[in-house]
C-alpha cells in the first residue's frame, strides 16, 4: 500500500492527441503520444481521414481518364505520380514513347522533385521553429517553377499533361531558355537555404541523434527514398531499375550516415542539386519530333494481363499494380504509397524522445496524405 509520500510522487501517463487538425501535423494525419513527463513512451498513429477511394474510382475510368487521380493522391508530386501510372499502361499495351516526350517527361519531373523538396524543407524549418524565413525562401524558389508548369500545362497544381504515350501537347517556345534560367535559380535559392539552415546551433540541436532508425530495420520497415537513403544505403531506383532514360544521365545517390533527422534534410538538399543536374543535361540533349507515338489509338484499349510498374518519386517508391481484363478500363489499379511504408517506422522513430521532437521527426517523414490515405 502506498504511502502519502509516495502516493505524492505517483505519476500517471498521459494520452496526448495531435491531429488530425492540428499546427503540428502534416494534413489530416493524427497519431496520439502516450507521455511520461515530456518523454514519450508510446505512439499510435491513425490514418483515414482523407481516404477518397481513388484506387476504385480509377477502375470506373478509361485509361486517360484515371490519370487525373494520380495528380490528387501525390499533390506535391503530381508529374512524378503521373510518369508511373503512365509507364505501367505503356508497359502493358506496348506503347512506344516518342525520343522527345521522354525528355519533356524527365525535365518535369526533375524540377517536380524539386518543388516538393523545397515544401518539405520550408515546413520543416517551421516544424523546428527555426525561421519562418527558410519558408520564405522555399517558396519563393517553388514559385519560379510553378510558373514554367502553369506555362506548360496549364494548370498550377493538377496537371493532366502527361498521356500514355508521350504528353498530350507540345512545350512552349521559350521553354528551354526558361527551364534554363530556373536551374541557375534554384542553385541560388538552394545555397540562401543552406546557408540559413544547415549550420544553425537551434536547427542542429533540434535534429542531431533525433529519430534515428537503422539501416537494417529501415529495410525491414520497407522505407524508401530520402528516408532509406539518408540511414547510408544509396538505393534508388532511378539507379538501381532504369526506367525512361534516366540511364543516360550522370548524377549522383546522396547518403547519409547517422539515419537521424538531420541526414534526411541533407539528403533532400543534395537531392534537389543533383535533379537540377539531371534537367540542365536532358535540356542539351532534348530532340526534335513528334510528343505522340504517330500511331496511337484514338481509344486506348489493352490487353489482358497484369503489370507492377515503380518509380523513385521524392518521398521514395511509388509504384502502380495495374490488371487488365481486356478493353478501355482497368479490372484494378492499386498504389503502392511510400508515405504509408515510411510511416511505418514512425513508433520506433519517435519513443524516447521530448513530444517536441515528435513533431519534428513526423516532419522529416515528409507525407503527403493524399498519397497514405489512397
Amino acid at each position: 500500500m502506498l504511502t502519502d509520500q509516495e502516493r505524492e510522487l505517483e505519476t500517471l501517463d498521459i494520452h496526448v492527441n495531435v491531429g488530425p487538425q492540428h499546427p503540428a501535423t502534416h494534413g489530416v494525419f493524427r497519431m496520439v503520444l502516450t507521455v511520461s513527463g515530456e518523454k514519450v513512451v508510446d505512439v499510435v498513429p491513425h490514418i483515414g481521414y482523407m481516404h477518397r477511394g481513388a484506387e476504385k474510382l480509377s477502375e470506373g475510368m478509361d485509361y486517360r481518364q484515371a490519370l487525373i487521380y494520380q495528380d490528387r493522391t501525390e499533390y506535391l508530386a503530381q508529374f512524378n505520380a503521373e510518369l508511373c501510372y503512365c509507364l505501367a499502361v505503356e508497359k502493358l499495351a506496348g506503347l512506344e514513347v516518342p525520343e522527345r516526350a521522354e525528355y519533356i517527361r524527365v525535365i518535369l519531373t526533375e524540377l517536380n522533385r524539386i518543388t516538393s523538396h523545397y515544401m518539405f524543407v520550408g515546413a520543416f524549418a517551421t516544424d523546428i521553429g527555426v525561421y519562418g524565413t527558410a519558408f520564405t525562401y522555399a517558396f519563393r524558389e517553388r514559385e519560379y517553377i510553378q510558373e514554367i508548369f502553369d506555362a506548360v500545362s496549364g494548370d498550377r497544381m493538377m496537371y493532366g499533361y502527361f498521356r500514355p504515350g508521350g504528353v498530350v501537347w507540345d512545350v512552349t517556345d521559350d521553354f528551354k531558355d526558361r527551364v534554363r534560367w530556373v536551374c541557375g535559380q534554384t542553385r541560388v535559392g538552394i545555397d540562401d537555404i543552406d546557408r540559413l539552415l544547415t549550420k544553425n546551433e537551434i536547427f542542429l540541436t533540434r535534429c542531431l541523434d533525433i529519430g534515428v532508425i537503422s539501416k537494417e530495420d529501415a529495410i525491414d520497415y520497407g522505407l524508401s527514398g530520402p528516408m532509406l537513403r539518408a540511414c547510408g544505403l544509396p538505393f534508388d531506383l532511378r539507379r538501381a531499375e532504369p526506367y525512361s532514360i534516366y540511364d543516360r544521365f550522370q548524377f549522383d545517390i546522396p547518403t547519409g550516415t547517422r539515419g537521424d533527422v538531420y541526414d534526411r534534410y541533407l539528403v533532400r538538399m543534395e537531392e534537389m542539386r543533383q535533379s537540377v543536374r539531371i534537367v540542365e543535361q536532358a535540356l542539351e540533349e532534348m530532340p526534335d519530333g513528334p510528343i505522340m507515338p504517330e500511331k496511337a489509338p484514338r481509344r486506348l484499349r489493352l490487353p489482358p494481363g497484369e503489370v507492377y510498374m515503380r518509380t523513385e518519386n521524392p518521398r521514395g517508391e511509388y509504384g502502380i499494380y495495374l490488371v487488365s481484363k481486356g478493353g478501355e478500363k482497368p479490372y484494378r489499379l492499386k498504389i503502392r504509397s511510400s508515405c504509408l511504408s515510411n510511416l511505418t517506422a514512425l513508433k520506433q522513430m519517435v519513443v524516447g524522445h521530448y513530444v517536441a521532437d515528435a513533431v519534428v521527426i513526423l516532419g522529416s517523414v515528409d507525407i503527403v496524405l493524399g498519397e497514405v490515405d489512397r
